[in-house]
């Protein structure tokens, strides 16, 4: 793949900050974010993140988190949000630079219908809802429809050759993991923090001596970000503090009132890493079956409406925040999707010649912001594709997308955690891995625009007029908006409240 690398020279900061500005401005990390996958959100993956463990007495381990199925109303019943029992949905690791995953967790997702019946003129009669009472943390008889999951671990290639081995419970030989069912009120779910942390799995893993944690289920929604305003051509009235000192925290997270249904894993540090290289990339992918027939008369189940067959197909990928939502052309945006890490050469002219801050000037050139003026921007490629030389690019690298962490970066507990990361002088942040409360929209949006320039770190501060502006879309992200321990994000809003 001829990519040009020769920015891996530059200074580590200056690799950090182009890095970060490879997002460009947000709508949302992922979601719904190509025209295939808006048919599918069952599969459409929203946010990755990947960070060392800051939970106290947990630093040995790393955490990956994969958000699906995005802007889920609270009260979206009487089915709500469960995943696809006929997808796979995988997260994969690359732990020698190479750009092709070394380990995968697969996740497959089983419906079972309980079939609830209740008396009616002395008939027994079918249920229509998804549960018939009250549902807590020591019974769920009243659960009309269970979830349950299983996760293999793959060593090598995903598919075809490499080492399946199935993960289970610590201490036993089950392979079956409980999924909660979705937060459908306070009536039904009295006590939601309680009933989901028991499906927080001690698991132990194939080949590693050391048990790590699972957790599937329905959360807040991760991102903030003003999703209404920046689609409308950033119809955001002040987008920078230049323009309005309290800009960064106008309350305009259009998420605020959504959930998101949450797979992840801790897994000690010891077993994905490889040898003396300590830097691990990371993505996630969903994928269905190339054949669907639909089912004219579907019979008395949850399951027969369609049989699924054929060859896995990758459908959605994710991995750096942003790249397919805003960096990645229109025409293209499914073809990324579909495309492995190994093979993202293709998409180069996206990141040397970007679209976005030509638009940005376009929309904002009366008050005087300019694009910066530096093409081809080679030293963009760079950091999108490699790492950040003494930061996080491995050893030996192969030019790729996904998110890269250096895992023998030193945790930061979320008091002292900066929004801004890396360029917030903050190392174990984006776009070093990627924690909950990096604001990765207002990192992305300085550094689009030159904030690299300003500092003659590989381009001049007359490349990038506009460079200095800290620009925001007015939704701020922190730690202080998630929790402290696995799996990190918030409870789920209750469908009812009363």
């Amino acid at each position: 793949m001829n990519i040009p690398i020769s920015g891996a020279r530059m200074a580590p900061l200056a690799l950090a900050l182009l890095m970060a500005g490879l997002g460009t401005v947000a709508e949302a990390s992922s979601h719904r974010e190509a025209p295939f996958i808006t048919r599918h959100p069952k599969v459409d993956a929203a946010d990755f993140y990947m960070f060392r463990s800051y939970e106290s007495g947990r630093s040995g381990f790393v955490t990956l988190i994969a958000n699906y199925l995005p802007l889920q109303d609270a009260y979206g019943g009487p089915n709500y949000f469960a995943l696809d029992p006929d997808a796979l949905y995988e997260i994969h690791i690359d732990n020698n630079g190479d750009a092709v995953e070394d380990l995968t967790y697969q996740f497959r997702f089983k419906q079972t219908l309980e079939d609830l019946k209740v008396s009616v003129g002395g008939m027994m009669i079918s249920v229509p809802l998804l549960n018939i009472g009250s549902i807590t943390a020591g019974n769920n008889s009243a659960l009309n429809v269970k979830e349950t999951f299983t996760v293999t671990q793959v060593k090598g290639p995903r598919r075809g050759k490499g080492m399946r081995q199935t993960l289970t419970k610590a201490g036993s030989s089950q392979s079956v993991f409980e999924k909660p069912v979705d937060n459908i009120g306070t009536k039904s779910l009295p006590d939601y923090a309680t009933y989901a942390n028991q499906h927080i799995h001690s698991i132990s893993i194939p080949g590693c001596a050391t048990q790590g944690r699972v957790f599937v289920g329905q959360r807040k929604d991760s991102f903030a970000v003003n999703l209404g305003e920046t689609f409308d051509l950033v119809n955001i009235t002040a987008p920078a503090t230049e323009f309005d000192a309290g800009a960064e925290d106008k309350g305009l997270d259009t998420l605020q009132d959504k959930n998101v249904t949450t797979l992840a894993l801790e897994l000690p540090i010891s077993c994905v890493t490889n040898g003396s290289e300590t830097v691990i990339g990371a993505w996630t992918s969903a994928s269905l079956r190339q054949g669907r027939l639909l089912n004219p008369a579907p019979g008395s189940n949850i399951s027969t409406a369609s049989k699924e067959g054929g060859a896995w197909t990758q459908v959605s990928r994710l991995g750096m925040p942003l790249v397919n939502e805003v960096v990645i052309g229109l025409k293209d945006k499914d073809r990324f999707n579909a495309s492995q890490p190994k093979k993202d050469g293709q998409f180069a002219s996206y990141v040397t010649n970007p679209t976005l801050p030509a638009l940005l000037e376009i929309l904002f050139g009366g008050a005087g912001v300019q694009a910066p003026t530096n093409f081809p921007r080679n030293d963009l490629v760079t950091a999108f594709l490699t790492g950040v030389p003494g930061l996080n690019q491995p050893a030996t690298v192969t030019p790729a997308e996904m998110l890269r962490l250096n895992t023998t970066t030193t945790a930061v507990v979320a008091a002292n955690q900066n929004r801004l990361g890396v360029i917030g002088g903050d190392s174990a942040g984006f776009p070093n891995g990627r924690r909950p409360g990096d604001d990765v929209v207002d990192i992305a949006l300085r550094v689009v625009m030159g904030k690299l320039c300003t500092l003659n770190l590989g381009c001049a501060p007359a490349d990038a007029p506009s460079g200095g502006i800290h620009f925001t879309d007015g939704a701020l992200q922190t730690s202080s908006q998630f929790n402290e321990q696995f799996p990190y994000l918030k409870t789920p809003l209750p469908g009812a409240s009363h």
